[in-house]
């Protein structure tokens, strides 16, 4: 532990005066991280009910592919991607847990071969083959590597990388093998598809954000959040991912039947 710290404290002394100092007592669990992290699955719930709805001819199709509609879901695949960092920083602030994160990692990497697979049979023209579980995966790797870095460096990549894949992009990267880069010109359809680049951004940035959090304290300073309300969201937030992977067979194999008794 003590020469975890040490690696620390020098890479905080080597860098800018906004650096944070790592405290050698770990951080709590911040319960308005998991609640974010809850609204942002409840929002991904209503999100897949309404394209569902559409889907089976409930709703008119337009407002499942409404520009402000497919915004919001845009805005919910980020608040994932920055919550991948933040986490990244609050989880490693006492020493990097390698086998843990590895845990995690393969868990990631399996939920998203699954969803992969299970998409490929059921929608084969539009199946999910680079969706949001796929980019956490991605990032949580590229984001642990970084972490080393300077905060100052990570939010330089982070810039970089945002504006990167909005700015360029080249018909060459068009194959799906290719187009999870984010530099297809015109990637394959996919009903959920967050590329490398810009959304990686979102997560440097998440990861710079904390660590200027813990340099100022804030994060030392966070008060429990104890109404029920909050401690609903905040349970959701800490089982997200089983919430994603049966969202949709329950959405479906409810409305599927519904639909079908009242036509």
């Amino acid at each position: 532990m003590n020469r975890r710290l040490d690696e620390h404290s020098s890479v905080a002394r080597a860098s800018s005066a906004w650096e944070p100092a790592f405290r050698a007592t770990v951080i709590p669990r911040l319960a308005i991280v998991d609640v974010v992290r809850g609204i942002a699955i409840a929002g991904v719930v209503l999100f897949h009910l309404v394209w569902d709805l559409a889907y089976l001819g409930v709703i008119p199709a337009w407002i499942a592919s409404h520009s402000l509609w497919l915004l919001f879901g845009r805005v919910l695949a980020g608040t994932f991607m920055a919550l991948v960092g933040v986490s990244l920083v609050l989880a490693s602030a006492d020493g990097f847990r390698r086998r843990a994160f590895m845990r995690r990692l393969a868990v990631l990497v399996a939920a998203a071969l699954a969803i992969t697979l299970v998409t490929r049979v059921a929608f084969p023209q539009t199946f999910v083959y680079y969706g949001i579980l796929h980019a956490i995966a991605v990032a949580s790797v590229i984001g642990a590597l970084a972490l080393r870095l300077p905060t100052s460096a990570i939010v330089a990549l982070g810039v970089a990388a945002y504006v990167l894949g909005f700015f360029w992009t080249s018909a060459a990267f068009d194959p799906r093998w290719l187009a999870w880069t984010g530099f297809a010109a015109t990637p394959p359809r996919s009903n959920d598809f967050v590329p490398v680049f810009p959304w990686i951004g979102l997560t440097l940035l998440g990861m710079a954000g904390t660590r200027l959090a813990l340099a100022r304290g804030w994060a030392y300073c966070a008060r429990p959040l104890d109404g029920r309300v909050d401690r609903s969201l905040a349970w959701i937030g800490r089982h997200s991912l089983p919430i994603y992977l049966i969202h949709q067979p329950v959405l479906l194999g409810v409305l599927i039947p519904l639909v079908g008794l009242v036509r």
